[in-house]
């Protein structure tokens, strides 16, 4: 029996996703006149490094390929994934847009000059400092590290490899200077919340889909 979803059923997380990028885009453009300013003292003895841009930048290919693969192997995978990756987002949206927040860590100049540090500038040059809590980066690496997992228990290779890469990301976000320590623990907090509620809860729309299967066989 097909276990994953139907093209279609894409389709509102893409819509979502459009969304996302619109709301995230006047965030990042908007005037505002002052700005919380995001610190922990924690932040000042963690030293930069820019070969962390390359596990920042797979993030961008991570999260994709994690709901891809929930959508194609176990629909009710994917949608306790794609609950989880809305939801988050949906709070560092409302977030951002009701407490504007900032970020004056980091560097003011490169220390070196390599095609890391050339990547970062890059990086800092399309990414405003700006927008921070909690931790998107941070929160949908542990989305999407729950979401293959849990699509392919049996394969521990896997598993490691993207927890591996998770907790790089997670590291990235602090030796690049693109987030605060708070923005990553928020993150975390935030995800475990949402892991209680969608994964150790039996969800009233995936009980229903069950019901509605058992009928039909009957």
């Amino acid at each position: 029996m097909r276990k994953g979803i139907r093209f279609q059923e894409l389709l509102p997380f893409a819509l979502y996703f459009i969304v996302y990028l619109l709301w995230f885009q006047w965030l990042e453009e908007r005037h505002v006149r002052s700005y919380q300013i995001i610190h922990v003292f924690v932040d000042d003895y963690i030293p930069f490094c820019e070969v962390f841009v390359i596990p920042y930048f797979l993030w961008f290919l991570y999260v994709p390929a994690a709901v891809l693969s929930a959508a194609f192997l176990d629909r009710n995978e994917y949608i306790r994934c794609a609950l989880f990756l809305c939801t988050g987002m949906t709070v560092f949206l409302l977030i951002s847009t009701l407490f504007p927040n900032i970020q004056h860590l980091r560097p003011a100049a490169m220390p070196r000059d390599n095609v890391f540090t050339r990547l970062v500038l890059f990086l800092q040059r399309v990414d405003t400092p700006t927008n921070l809590w909690p931790s998107i980066h941070v929160y949908n690496s542990i989305g999407a590290h729950i979401a293959l997992s849990r699509c392919h228990p049996g394969k521990k290779r896997l598993r490691a490899a993207s927890l591996l890469l998770c907790i790089s990301i997670i590291l990235a976000t602090m030796f690049l200077k693109q987030h605060s320590v708070f923005d990553v623990a928020t993150a975390f907090i935030l995800a475990g919340a949402m892991y209680r509620v969608l994964y150790r809860h039996d969800l009233p729309l995936l009980s229903r889909r069950r019901s509605l299967r058992r009928r039909v066989r009957a």
